[in-house]
């Protein structure tokens, strides 16, 4: 998790607004729909082990992901991504919007599960294995709504 005080000091490029959508929304797999800008694509993930899932995705024409959104979508959340290079890797930070509004998580893409690398002073908590954090858990139990 990221460090909203800290966050907000910081410069940073222009964020890619997403719009993403669950199509199948369950805890070994899940199949979405995302609007990342003018670009869309169909997601499907399965279960998690350790840090680890398998993933495939295609690019799907911006009317047909519009359709699947609007027609298909069990559940979904919106969010303002953000790509930061730092020490060599490549860090997504999200910050969620409508009723995640205050949460921003950070991710980063590993070769392997072992790789080392530095984590930037805007990281506070690691919630890599925490369900709640995962965005399809989001979608249904937003952030809002969690007791603090």
């Amino acid at each position: 998790m990221v460090d909203a005080e800290h966050w907000r000091q910081l410069a940073k490029p222009e964020p890619t607004h997403l719009r993403q959508g669950y199509i199948v929304n369950e805890v070994d797999k899940t199949i979405r729909v995302r609007m990342a800008g003018e670009k869309a694509y169909l997601t499907i993930k399965g279960a998690t082990t350790g840090i680890s899932r398998s993933e495939y995705e295609y690019p799907l024409p911006v009317r047909d992901a519009i359709e699947l959104l609007d027609s298909f979508a069990v559940s979904w959340i919106e969010k303002k991504r953000y790509r930061i290079n730092f020490a060599g890797h490549l860090w997504e930070v999200d910050e969620f919007l409508g009723d995640n509004l205050g949460l921003i998580v950070a991710e980063i893409e590993l070769g392997h599960e072992a790789a080392e690398f530095e984590l930037p002073g805007w990281i506070s908590v690691e919630v890599s294995g925490d369900i709640r954090y995962y965005n399809s858990s989001l979608s249904i139990h937003p952030f809002k709504k969690w007791k603090r």
